[in-house]
């Protein structure tokens, strides 16, 4: 079957290990089940494993994509949730210590079929296309995960999301302004910042530069060249929400600063089945829909991959048969 896949790993050069061909069809064990691709989005994470992280040279070809919305076996439009628990696990399947992503342990969504667990299939919602609903499963359900379990805000309150741009960010700005909260956003590039008034920030300023008040909230996914400014801005008692450093994760602490204001530091890592059920119903009852840069054939899966590398997007990229 068509499927694009890390054939090597080359951190300085991560496109180089990239192979768009032929791979066999999918492995489908005992209780799962294959899901035709008709959609499936690009994220960071796609960029690392073609990097190393999380991805060993071992378990090479490797399958790449988390993402994807299609058909199940028997016809039904569907959503792919990527995160992979034990089977016997119980609870939340995002604190399992044996969780993978798919593309990590097994092969990943940028083929023509992919293979999961059948409990990670979810119903698709019928008001979003195949594209929007491909956008999901990592980066709307990241953000949905950090806004409405991680962060406590209530409707009303404030929120800094740093970054706008990135497809965490740009979910957020849109999820947080359906949810009724007052949103504020960074980005270095003045289109986005408009961009992202256009999505639903109230204001919106460059990196560092000081809000118009105090936040009660920060989701924060860049990591050491906003650390500092996310800390700042919080009111006395926030808490930040962290999913991601994609600049760098060893900033100053602001140690004092945190514990003098009684501050809060929340991890936060992808969602689970019933989050993406939640965010699923929430999108379809509020109307709002991923924001997508563009959409373009599998085929051009590099050129996609290249502009996540530079920055030049605005939402997400996504992939389609």
């Amino acid at each position: 079957m068509f499927a694009v896949f890390a054939e090597s790993i080359n951190p300085e050069s991560p496109l180089d290990g990239l192979t768009v061909g032929e791979q066999p069809g999918p492995d489908v064990p005992d209780g799962w089940t294959t899901v035709t691709v008709k959609a499936a989005s690009i994220n960071h994470h796609d960029v690392w494993s073609l990097r190393g992280v999380g991805l060993s040279s071992e378990a090479l070809p490797m399958t790449l994509g988390c993402d994807a919305a299609g058909f199940d076996e028997d016809g039904n439009e569907v959503l792919v949730h990527a995160v992979i628990s034990d089977p016997h696990w119980l609870g939340d399947e995002t604190l399992d210590p044996k969780r993978s992503l798919l593309s990590e342990r097994y092969a990943g969504t940028f083929a023509d079929q992919v293979a999961v667990p059948k409990r990670n299939v979810v119903p698709k919602p019928a008001g979003l296309s195949m594209a929007q609903a491909a956008c999901l499963p990592t980066a709307w359900l990241t953000a949905y995960r950090m806004l409405f379990t991680q962060s406590g805000l209530r409707q009303g309150d404030s929120v800094l999301i740093q970054g706008a741009g990135g497809g965490v960010a740009t979910a957020a700005i849109s999820l947080a302004r359906a949810a009724g909260f007052r949103v504020f956003a960074t980005s270095r590039d003045e289109a986005k910042r408009s961009q992202a008034l256009e999505l639903g920030a109230h204001e919106v300023c460059e990196p560092g530069q000081r809000l118009s008040q105090k936040v009660d909230a920060v989701i924060e996914t860049v990591g050491a060249a906003t650390w500092a400014h996310s800390v700042r801005s919080m009111r006395p008692g926030g808490t930040i929400v962290v999913a991601g450093a994609t600049s760098g994760d060893a900033p100053p602490a602001e140690l004092t600063r945190m514990f003098f204001l009684q501050m809060r530091v929340h991890g936060s890592t992808m969602g689970t089945r019933d989050e993406l059920r939640g965010l699923a119903q929430f999108m379809d009852i509020t109307g709002v829909r991923p924001i997508i840069d563009r959409e373009i054939p599998m085929e051009q899966a590099r050129d996609g991959l290249q502009s996540v590398i530079d920055g030049d997007v605005f939402g997400k990229v996504v992939l389609t048969r």
